[in-house]
């Protein structure tokens, strides 16, 4: 498949989470993506969030732990690793905070995202718990 037809499978999917697409439906199409494109980092990331915002935590774990794997430096897998980890009461969390908050300290912009996301896992899933305890960390 080609690079294109990749990102625009991508960018479909992520149009229609922006639209309130029911999430189920989203982690089939993130599926599908990683399938197709295991190597593409954003599409383990997305996964792993659509994961744990359905409740899904070893899921999220798997994903987001392949996420991190191929790319380190993205903040928003980290996070997501981070609330996997917390939902499934694996140790070494505090290590994924502290690089998503060094990020978060030397990029602006990248910490504007990451609460923006923050803020929209609450608005999505009000009782979660472990998003509560990183934006708490995050913020603190």
């Amino acid at each position: 498949m080609s690079t294109t037809a990749e990102t625009s499978l991508f960018d479909q999917a992520l149009q229609r989470y922006q639209q309130g697409a029911p999430v189920g439906e989203l982690i089939e199409d993130f599926q599908a993506i990683t399938r197709q494109s295991p190597s593409l980092s954003a599409g383990w990331t997305c996964l792993a969030w659509l994961q744990l915002l359905n409740d899904q935590p070893l899921e999220a774990l798997r994903s987001a732990r392949t996420a991190v794997k191929l790319n380190p430096q993205d903040p928003q897998a980290r996070m997501n690793l981070s609330l996997a980890m917390l939902e499934t009461d694996t140790k070494g969390v505090r290590e994924h905070i502290e690089i998503v908050q060094r990020v978060m300290a030397m990029a602006p912009e990248l910490a504007a995202e990451l609460n923006q996301s923050l803020a929209d896992g609450l608005e999505r899933r009000p009782e979660w718990t472990a998003i509560r305890k990183v934006k708490a960390w995050l913020e603190g």
